[in-house]
């Protein structure tokens, strides 16, 4: 599994979601390549003109690299754990995975995982897993505590 998660925001989120993975494929026993680089400065500067479509450049980042490790190591294909969100923009994903599967010459394995979120929730509490709270970038968390703080001053 390839860790690469460039615009995670704080660093402490970003540490609290690696230190999970990494306790995770330890438990699991599968091998971790990490790509440990906490690339907050390079996101905004990419995104911050049209943050609106700071998706786009996310999924394309993650998906690159995702499609030129899997030719580095010789694997048949490369996916991504995007498709299990169902807060994700899945056809994005799907559509920007299938531009760098052509442009690496590598398969995309897709699969929809999002039949499976309420299971996965179920099974990562009972592992008392770190859940993130939002998607990861600085604008995400923003749009998730702002929509908090209207959610307690409409019950007001």
């Amino acid at each position: 599994m390839l860790w690469y998660n460039p615009n995670i925001h704080p660093v402490t989120e970003y540490r609290a979601r690696l230190k999970t993975l990494n306790e995770f494929a330890t438990r699991e026993g599968f091998e971790l390549i990490l790509k440990d680089d906490y690339g907050l400065r390079e996101f905004t500067q990419n995104v911050a003109d049209d943050i609106d479509n700071r998706c786009a450049y996310c999924y394309r980042t993650r998906l690159e690299l995702a499609a030129k490790t899997a030719i580095e190591l010789g694997c048949d294909a490369f996916s991504s754990t995007l498709l299990y969100s169902k807060y994700q923009k899945h056809e994005l994903i799907c559509e920007i995975a299938e531009e760098m599967a052509s442009k690496y010459g590598v398969k995309f394995f897709y699969q929809d995982w999002r039949e499976l979120w309420d299971e996965g929730i179920q099974l990562s509490k009972e592992a008392e897993m770190y859940r993130q709270k939002y998607c990861g970038c600085i604008y995400s968390e923003e749009e998730r505590y702002l929509k908090s703080k209207k959610k307690k001053t409409n019950k007001a």
